[in-house]
């Protein structure tokens, strides 16, 4: 399946028509987008980070101002640096459970750094022109909400290519930001690992292994 589609359905006067085929399968979609740990090292195709990339950018905007940055992160030097990072956060955020949590957290994979082929860094350019500050002065942080978004679009795109994805946020992103040199006024908002998993499921990796269920109130809404 192709990442981008100009036409998902035949199109009419009004634009293209959602069937209740497509509803499925996009329900699918967003069920099978689950934060993958476990990955296969075999590399992704040539062109096909390409297209993840060019499908997160059709995400949206405060104002339009498109502020995400992609850093792709392929020196050795610089995976072990991230790498360090996330060891060292997550000792310490060990050391903050005790008991059954403790235990429980020990035994959690919480990243793909060893085995993913790619890493990739999502930032926000926090001071871009593009926009012309629309929306934003109010909330600046929207700029930020916007590149959030592109991560998640770039995460559906990805599992509907069969890619997985992980978010690793165990890591101390004032460090990462120094390490991978980036332009001033970026900062850090995801690090991401893609790759084939292991074994895909739709079933949450910390649902599995006891963490945390599903929260009915997780769905919470209020009438005012």
């Amino acid at each position: 399946m192709s990442a981008i589609s100009s036409h998902p359905t035949d199109p009419t006067p009004d634009g293209p028509v959602f069937d209740e085929a497509f509803r499925d399968r996009l329900a699918a979609l967003l069920r099978w987008r689950r934060d993958v740990r476990w990955f296969r090292r075999d590399p992704l195709p040539d062109g096909l980070l390409d297209r993840l990339l060019d499908a997160a950018c059709l995400a949206p905007s405060v104002g339009n101002s498109q502020p995400w940055r992609f850093v792709l992160v392929e020196d050795a030097a610089r995976r072990a640096a991230v790498r360090a990072s996330f060891e060292s956060c997550n000792a310490e955020a060990l050391a903050g459970y005790d008991g059954e949590q403790a235990r429980l957290y020990a035994g959690l994979k919480l990243a793909g750094l060893d085995d993913a082929p790619v890493q990739l860094a999502v930032f926000c350019n926090e001071g871009t022109d593009t926009g012309h500050g629309l929306g934003r002065r109010t909330m600046p942080e929207t700029l930020r909400y916007s590149t959030v978004a592109a991560v998640q679009t770039l995460w559906l795109a990805a599992r509907a290519e069969g890619v997985g994805l992980g978010w690793v946020s165990i890591l101390d992103p004032d460090a990462v930001t120094r390490d991978l040199a980036v332009p001033a006024g970026w900062s850090l908002v995801a690090y991401l690992c893609l790759g084939y998993p292991r074994q895909p499921s739709d079933e949450p990796e910390l649902v599995r292994t006891g963490w945390q269920g599903r929260d009915p109130a997780a769905r919470a809404l209020l009438r005012r």
